[in-house]
């Protein structure tokens, strides 16, 4: 057995024996990183090769993209007592945000083998039930202030370690419509900002993308979180360096939005989302939009968030975005009615290749990676 599935082996053994690796995972924090993106144009690099190196499928190009799921339940935790309840675990009618983490964390391996290289996340999670007119309750990495909180940022550095241990490139955001609300003003969110990009430098992931906020024209609360003014933290975000490095960065905005100017100009990659897109034709057509925005450079462009299926018929979403030679990103959410099984992103979460729908994309995943 190789060393590096030794190392693979007693890390996954450690986690799901103890619990809190802790020990072993800050241990690892002084180590050389072993994952390093890099962006050549509209490809990823991942360590000095790009992605799929060499990868077609039905005769489109796949190297330099980025596969990616929609998984920003990583880190979730609930600190309004009023909702907590709502989610908890079948088998013990709790919940428990260890726990979440942990399984978390088991499952990567699998994704990575089906040929999923990148995925989502964020400080602030996601809607829980899918979809809410109203967000009650309290998930947020940050506290009113803007200042960071130790055991969200636990949790995530994890999360982060064992990418970087497999070669995965998480694309972490860091505001979530529904709970931006909570810092006090402007202030505290350009705080959090400088505070969330000084924690990854300092912490030596070299392959980290940001996601300023989910879905900029959605909702949100602050001015400088919306999309006239979200650039600003972009920039923010590229002029932040340590020892002469920065992260590259961009924002996402609603299902079938193409990116403004403003963002198309200072992003290092572009993030687009295909909710309310039933036609994958018109998935292809965004792609082709979002390269005419005046501005537009040559840069990766991602689909990281699709609630769209049909994973078993000659075209879908996710054929039309590889067709266009641009990244896409399952999302998953439970339905009214569905069983724990289902959905990556309904709280609480079965980490696991556990329903038909998740297979269907597994198994489409694999074949165009050339993973089966």
């Amino acid at each position: 057995m190789k060393a590096t599935s030794i190392t693979l082996f007693r890390f996954i053994a450690v986690l799901l024996v103890v619990g809190r690796p802790i020990t072993l995972l800050s241990a690892a924090e002084n180590a050389p990183r072993k994952t390093t993106v890099t962006i050549d144009g509209e490809r990823f690099l991942i360590n000095g090769q790009p992605t799929y190196a060499g990868g077609a499928w039905n005769g489109h190009k796949i190297e330099g993209l980025l596969m990616n799921a929609r998984l920003v339940q990583a880190t979730f935790d609930d600190r309004n007592p009023e909702t907590i309840r709502k989610w908890a675990y079948p088998d013990t009618g709790r919940w428990d945000a260890e726990r979440n983490t942990r399984e978390f964390l088991a499952a990567m391996p699998v994704w990575k083998r089906h040929g999923l290289l990148s995925f989502t996340i964020n400080f602030q999670g996601g809607s829980p039930e899918g979809y809410s007119a109203q967000q009650p309750w309290h998930n947020s990495a940050f506290e009113a202030d803007g200042s960071l909180r130790a055991d969200y940022l636990e949790r995530m550095r994890r999360i982060l370690d064992f990418a970087d241990e497999l070669g995965m490139v998480p694309i972490l955001g860091y505001f979530y419509f529904g709970q931006d609300q909570r810092f006090a003003n402007e202030e505290a969110v350009i705080r959090a900002v400088d505070q969330a990009t000084k924690w990854v430098l300092e912490g030596g992931w070299r392959n980290v993308l940001l996601e300023i906020n989910n879905e900029s024209n959605v909702r949100y609360d602050h001015d400088i979180l919306k999309p006239a003014r979200v650039h600003e933290l972009i920039e923010r975000v590229k002029q932040t360096t340590r020892d002469r490095r920065r992260l590259y960065v961009s924002t996402s905005y609603g299902g079938n939005t193409v990116p403004r100017e403003n963002v198309v100009r200072a992003s290092d990659f572009l993030l687009l989302h295909g909710n309310g897109v039933g036609d994958p034709k018109r998935i292809a057509e965004m792609v082709r939009q979002t390269r005419a925005v005046p501005g537009y450079a040559p840069k990766p462009i991602l689909f990281n968030e699709d609630d769209h299926f049909n994973f078993d018929q000659p075209t879908n979403n996710f054929i039309a975005s590889v067709g266009e030679y641009a990244s896409w990103g399952y999302f998953d959410f439970r339905m009214r009615g569905e069983g724990f099984d289902e959905g990556y992103q309904s709280v609480p979460v079965n980490w696991g290749i556990s329903s038909e729908r998740k297979r269907g994309f597994f198994r489409l995943l694999a074949e165009i990676t050339g993973q089966k």
